[in-house]
């Protein structure tokens, strides 16, 4: 299910979490299983993992998986999750808060799923996120797309989403290939059956 309205600080996050059994479906993003389907089983990095249901999918996989967020609940959730269904040995989930987290490692895929902040820390994390894809591997970065807004179906505040292009436009020369895109799915918001646009961002490092 999607939501209209998300917190953004740490605490806020957690006591979100909090609020309810489960937040999210625990079902892998469309766009994670579009694009990384088809790839050669490596390590990952799930920024902004929340609850889990990538990284897990990703461990299902093949993948050995590092899973970030700042959210002790939503780790917590997705480490019993990974227990019951038998990969917890292939994730490794990392309490950071991202706006100060410099990735240790280099990863075959990095992928981030609706990381929603102010432009100035957004383009800083995704840096950071870039910089750590390995020679050959890819980056995947996902957010809802800025004409969602004018649809009335998040947030009326422009500067928490973004198009891929405006990524793509900050990463240096060391590409393959960039492929950006707007993509239409069906989400419920609400009760509420509605399309929407996923920005999505697609990067293979030489």
């Amino acid at each position: 299910m999607e939501h209209k309205e998300v917190p953004f600080d740490e605490t806020s996050w957690d006591e979100w979490y909090r609020s309810a059994p489960v937040i999210w479906s625990g079902k892998p993003n469309a766009q994670l299983v579009t694009e990384a389907g088809g790839l050669t089983p490596g390590t990952a990095l799930d920024a902004g993992c929340g609850e889990g249901g990538d990284a897990v999918w990703l461990a299902q996989n093949g993948w050995r998986v590092v899973a970030a967020d700042f959210s002790a609940t939503a780790l917590e959730r997705g480490a019993v999750q990974a227990e019951e269904l038998g990969v917890a040995d292939r994730v490794r989930w990392r309490a950071v808060d991202l706006a100060e987290w410099v990735p240790e490692e280099k990863y075959d895929l990095v992928t981030s799923h609706f990381l929603h902040l102010a432009s100035v820390q957004r383009e800083v994390i995704f840096g950071r996120l870039a910089e750590a894809v390995a020679p050959g591997g890819t980056l995947l970065i996902v957010g809802h797309h800025p004409s969602d807004v004018e649809g009335g179906h998040r947030l009326d505040v422009p500067d928490l989403f973004f198009l891929a292009e405006d990524v793509a436009g900050t990463l240096d020369g060391m590409w393959e290939s960039v492929k950006t895109e707007a993509r239409e799915r069906k989400a419920v918001i609400e009760g509420e059956e509605v399309v929407i646009r996923d920005t999505v961002l697609v990067a293979r490092r030489r």
